[in-house]
């Protein structure tokens, strides 16, 4: 099976307090006051090297809001369905998450959220409102199902209308 039919696009986890355009806004706003410091004679003492630092250090900041926010290299955050893992990333800087089905005790499919119950008594919540679009939602249900079935795991599935 294709790589694009068992990998599940996420929805970046906005957790941050600034959106992302605000982010960009104050990375270009501290771009434009740097580089006006650098071009005017004002700051032709001791110190002019400090701009060139803060100019280095916007382009870290403005790189950083980019590479975080934005899919410059490729998806970043998904859900894959490997033969015989699932394979969760949620996001660039941090580490995926490797459900092997031998360690997998059962299954539990909610509306918002999935639940992996390992043999080890462990328990991980996947949030499922970073999966974008009905033909994704549909087409990740799907994948969890024939995942279960093709490893005889239990799986419980809650119905949108019986969540209510």
């Amino acid at each position: 099976m294709p790589t694009g039919t068992t990998r599940i696009r996420l929805r970046p986890a906005n957790t941050s307090r600034v959106p992302f355009w605000g982010q960009l806004a104050i990375g270009l706003f501290w771009l434009a006051y740097v580089l006006f410091g650098i071009l005017s004679n004002t700051g032709a003492q001791d110190y002019h090297f400090l701009h060139w630092v803060f100019l280095v250090f916007t382009f870290v900041y403005l790189g950083y809001v980019l590479v975080n926010n934005a899919p410059i290299f490729g998806t970043q955050s998904y859900l894959e369905f490997t033969p015989g893992y699932i394979v969760h990333k949620n996001g660039l800087f941090r580490p995926k998450q490797v459900f092997a089905a031998e360690n997998i005790a059962a299954l539990e499919l909610k509306p918002l959220l999935l639940r992996v119950r390992q043999k080890d008594g462990e328990i991980y919540a996947l949030n499922l409102r970073e999966v974008k679009g009905r033909m994704r939602k549909a087409s990740f249900r799907e994948q969890i199902r024939d995942f279960a079935a093709k490893h005889s795991l239990p799986l419980q599935e809650v119905s949108p209308a019986a969540a209510v």
